[in-house]
């Protein structure tokens, strides 16, 4: 899919109302002399639809643009043509996968291409930003940091949703006693928000780290350059909210555990408990069981009543003994 986004009397246009291509004619006719286009969003682009690019503004676009094993010294770089590339992971907080989407951007010519296989929910955002506020966008830097700016603040609402998650399992810990079912499903709760909050750490690191090359490489107007530095002072507080969580989620693992471990004791205890219990009748039953010819209850009448009850005595004083001592609750 390709969309091309064109700025209109120094708004943005298209991201509105969005001009989505499915002929090379079509591409030449959106970004013709008098509609100069700022945007232009390659979503899973065929190879038909990168030669339209090719064809259109003169750039080729790289068949492993978006390939999540290259080097860390390929995200960020310029080329000798003025290509400014620039590849980053923004977060998808799907209920099923989260998930961290690689998207790689080339600023060409006054003009932002990106390129990446899923739709973005922050893509989406700054659609809906440009809308509300018609004249947000002036060039395709501003549209890049809007991108980024957007990025920290969706990080921060899933941050707000991972706090509130916590606090639901919080209250399922700390407030009334848990069995092995319920600790189950808490820690499965529990694993899924300490892999959203290391997702979002990584994205959020990701965002300064790309954020921070567009400002050293003197790209950027005064404005832009107070923007930028006002995202960074935002993922630095993103960045104290997830250590929190962390904190916040091993302290719910922790107690999780405990009272697995907890429960599992008490089991233990009653088994202990019990064999404690039968020691006494089975050495009693394994003395009668001797028949020794010199015993003086072998021939005796009441011999057996006699160990029956004897066994049953046995068992009984060590069990009212052990709740004296409070060991059984």
């Amino acid at each position: 899919m390709l969309n091309v986004f064109t700025l209109d009397n120094g708004r943005l246009k298209g991201g509105m109302v969005q001009e989505e291509i499915s002929t090379a004619a079509e591409l030449s006719a959106v970004t013709g002399s008098e509609r100069q286009p700022i945007w232009v969003d390659l979503e899973s682009p065929s190879a038909e639809e990168k030669d339209w690019i090719r064809e259109r503004f003169g750039l080729v676009i790289p068949e492993d643009i978006v390939d999540e094993d290259l080097e860390e010294s390929a995200r960020f770089y310029e080329e000798d043509n003025g290509e400014l590339h620039i590849r980053s992971d923004f977060l998808i907080d799907d209920m099923e996968a989260p998930r961290n989407v690689r998207v790689a951007f080339i600023l060409f010519n006054n003009v932002l291409f990106s390129v990446h296989n899923e739709d973005l929910p922050v893509f989406r955002l700054l659609r809906l930003r440009a809308r509300r506020i018609p004249a947000l966008i002036e060039d395709a830097k501003d549209v890049l940091l809007k991108l980024y700016d957007a990025d920290a603040e969706y990080s921060a609402d899933v941050l707000e949703g991972i706090y509130d998650n916590l606090e639901k399992v919080s209250e399922r810990v700390l407030k009334k006693d848990v069995n092995d079912t319920e600790a189950g499903e808490v820690l499965a709760a529990i694993a899924r928000e300490e892999d959203l909050n290391g997702r979002i750490r990584r994205n959020v690191m990701d965002t300064r780290r790309a954020v921070s090359f567009m400002m050293r490489s003197r790209m950027l107007n005064a404005e832009q350059f107070e923007e930028s530095r006002q995202i960074l002072r935002d993922i630095d507080s993103l960045d104290s909210h997830t250590a929190f969580l962390f904190d916040k989620i091993n302290f719910l693992m922790d107690a999780t555990v405990g009272f697995i471990n907890i429960n599992q004791n008490k089991i233990i205890k009653i088994f202990s408990v019990a064999s404690v219990a039968l020691l006494p009748p089975t050495l009693i039953a394994s003395v009668y069981g001797m028949n020794f010819q010199a015993m003086p209850e072998l021939h005796w009448e009441y011999g057996y009543p006699f160990a029956l009850g004897l066994m049953l005595a046995s068992v009984v004083a060590p069990f009212v003994y052990f709740r004296r001592k409070g060991w059984l609750a």
